[in-house]
């Protein structure tokens, strides 16, 4: 399998409600809408067939997918929603919340726009597969959602008013989204309580990695918190180590607290900015092919490294910090991550909409599936619902310093290591 920028992704398993989601790179069908309106069987055919011969799961999670084509090509269709409907219940057979179409609109809308710049609320979101309820991953930091007090692992049970059972992620995007300035009320499920939150939508200028030498009681450290896997995040990532190691921290913390995920390529990219050798990830197909992603000897760095994640890290940010705990190359703190280990190819179809399939899926170097787990952290640390919105929401001045408890124990690990050095050295 070949990691290209435009067609792997670990996004695709959520849905930005932007006028992005973070799936992909810009993809654009040459064809127009001629050859659907001639045949709109052609769309549904094309569709059964790249899940024929790419979907994850060879048994198509034990439906009978040759007899679900022929019951679908049996059908009339006089108009493109009609093909569409077809469409996205036949997607439905594989009980798959990942893989899923897209009218041209919604395609359109979800493909990432290189220049980090969005339009919408700012939240990233997936359907719970047993329960089937609308999840947040993770709110993008700094955006309305955010700021309003969205928080991971929030359910969305309704939209405006409107129930949101039985709705799809394409459903609840285009209820979302809308103009800037104009405003959507998400009622939210939070600890057993519903809370009803209005969020004004907005434009969105993204920069994934935000950085800063922090002076501590273990010494001078390098604090990067990365917000997630855009096209651009291995380039600010690079600018940042680099003038981080301009300035001779003695160690690093790498914040991928709430980062929903993004591209493939950038956690890859990412990771061997770190490891000089070893696996990074490996990526299974329905065969049992296995790729493997290996580092290339490119590390800028091999100074401590720890890296915190919570239940709002997803995907990439999972394959990251499991390629540098396996390779023991980074202690990881904080508390067991959202558990995303499927990867998705997003493919233009012929009429100009597109399809999101589930192409394989993804182990840390040792092996570990994720899927519906997570990463585990080497030193857990845990915060109540109460220490998270006020450390978050109320008192964000307090992330990043000694009064945030995840990072105070990045301090003292890092603070520990270098004693243990320093005795080390003195003993030689």
């Amino acid at each position: 399998m070949v990691i290209t920028k435009s067609r792997l992704v670990l996004g695709a398993t959520a849905v930005t409600l932007s006028t992005i989601a973070v799936t992909g790179l810009g993809i654009h069908s040459p064809r127009g809408q001629a050859l659907f309106k001639e045949s709109p069987k052609e769309l549904v055919d094309e569709v059964w067939q790249i899940v024929y011969r790419h979907y994850v799961d060879g048994t198509f999670n034990q439906v009978d997918w040759q007899a679900v084509r022929k019951e679908y090509l049996s059908k009339s269709y006089s108009n493109q929603e009609e093909a569409y409907k077809s469409i996205r219940e036949m997607l439905k057979r594989l009980e798959d919340p990942y893989t899923r179409f897209m009218d041209p609109e919604e395609f359109k809308n979800m493909q990432v726009d290189t220049s980090g710049e969005l339009t919408g609320v700012g939240i990233t979101i997936s359907q719970d597969e047993k329960t089937k309820q609308l999840i947040v991953i993770a709110p993008i930091e700094d955006t309305p959602a955010f700021k309003t007090g969205i928080l991971a692992k929030d359910i969305i049970t309704k939209i405006d008013g409107k129930s949101t059972k039985g709705m799809d992620t394409n459903e609840a995007v285009s209820l979302i989204r809308g103009e800037i300035g104009t405003k959507v009320k998400l009622t939210i499920l939070r600890d057993g309580q519903e809370r009803v939150f209005e969020i004004t939508r907005a434009r969105i200028e993204i920069h994934p990695v935000k950085f800063s030498e922090k002076q501590t009681p273990a010494g001078k450290l390098g604090y990067i918190r990365l917000n997630q896997f855009s096209a651009n995040a291995g380039k600010e990532m690079r600018d940042a180590i680099k003038k981080l190691e301009a300035k001779t921290v003695s160690g690093y913390i790498l914040d991928l607290r709430g980062n929903p995920g993004g591209l493939l390529f950038s956690s890859v990219e990412i990771a061997g900015m770190w490891l000089d050798k070893g696996v990074i990830v490996s990526t299974i197909n329905r065969q049992g092919d296995k790729d493997k992603e290996i580092a290339r000897g490119r590390a800028l760095t091999t100074k401590p490294l720890v890296v915190l994640v919570d239940k709002g890290s997803a995907s990439a940010s999972e394959i990251l910090s499991g390629a540098l705990q396996d390779n023991k190359r980074a202690t990881i703190v904080g508390t067991q991550t959202f558990g995303k280990g499927l990867v998705q190819s997003v493919r233009p179809l012929d009429d100009g909409s597109g399809l999101a399939v589930t192409i394989a899926k993804y182990h840390t170097p040792s092996g570990k599936d994720i899927n519906k787990h997570g990463i585990d952290p080497d030193v857990v640390v845990d915060l109540t619902e109460a220490q998270r919105e006020e450390l978050w929401l109320k008192e964000r001045e307090k992330l990043a310093t000694l009064e945030d408890p995840q990072y105070a124990k990045a301090v003292e690990i890092l603070g520990r290591r270098a004693r243990d050095n320093s005795q080390n050295t003195g003993s030689n």
